[in-house]
């Protein structure tokens, strides 16, 4: 029974109104972030009586997906991977590869459609753009890296509202950042924050 729910759920994730909210600015296309699926599978899974399970060892992922009615399932697998982002400690690079692992797996599972070259866009109006010399600083780092940076970027702007601008200034040098990952976080920083953050290194 296990293949014929997984196959109704594909159909009903398929007709749900799932919206990309990734996007790859440099190749010019959006993609499913974990966020984006996950709340619809679960409730897909939890209407039509399936359960899926994530797991990892040191090399290899698996996503087991199971009939809670009569305990038949499919196991999809993915080998892991290294992710050696730069500033990172162990931890974090251990969740990044747990992160995307998973997602790969859930999209591989559910047949989800990534980038595709038929996908519909609405015309682009003309307009003028004004570049700045940080734009597109994000374009060039991989994802992985992309996700370690917003999640500083956020502990930093939460550091800053707590009135706490000098430990922002610390836990950035701290994480020993390159040139190129400073001038991306920069890009993720609020105008009042990159002030604080100025105001503090002079302290």
């Amino acid at each position: 029974m296990v293949h014929k729910k997984l196959m109704q759920a594909r159909i009903m994730l398929q007709n749900a109104p799932l919206k990309k909210s990734g996007h790859n600015k440099f190749a010019g296309y959006s993609y499913f972030e974990l966020g984006d699926f996950i709340p619809t599978i679960n409730q897909i899974f939890n209407e039509i009586g399936l359960c899926g399970v994530v797991s990892y060892d040191s090399e290899i992922a698996s996503l087991t997906i199971t009939d809670v009615d009569d305990g038949t399932n499919i196991i999809i697998t993915s080998p892991m991977a290294d992710a050696n982002l730069k500033g990172c400690h162990p931890i974090q690079n251990l969740g990044a590869v747990e992160t995307y692992t998973r997602r790969y797996l859930w999209v591989t599972a559910m047949e989800i459609v990534e980038h595709d070259a038929l996908d519909s866009s609405a015309p682009i109006k003309e307009e003028k753009v004004i570049i700045t010399p940080t734009q597109g600083a994000m374009d060039s780092i991989p994802e992985e890296e992309q996700i370690y940076l917003k999640e500083l970027a956020m502990e930093l702007i939460d550091l800053c509202e707590k009135e706490e601008p000098k430990k922002a200034w610390v836990k950035l040098e701290a994480e020993n950042l390159d040139a190129e990952q400073k001038i991306a976080l920069w890009t993720l920083l609020p105008s009042k924050v990159r002030t604080a953050l100025k105001k503090a290194k002079e302290l």
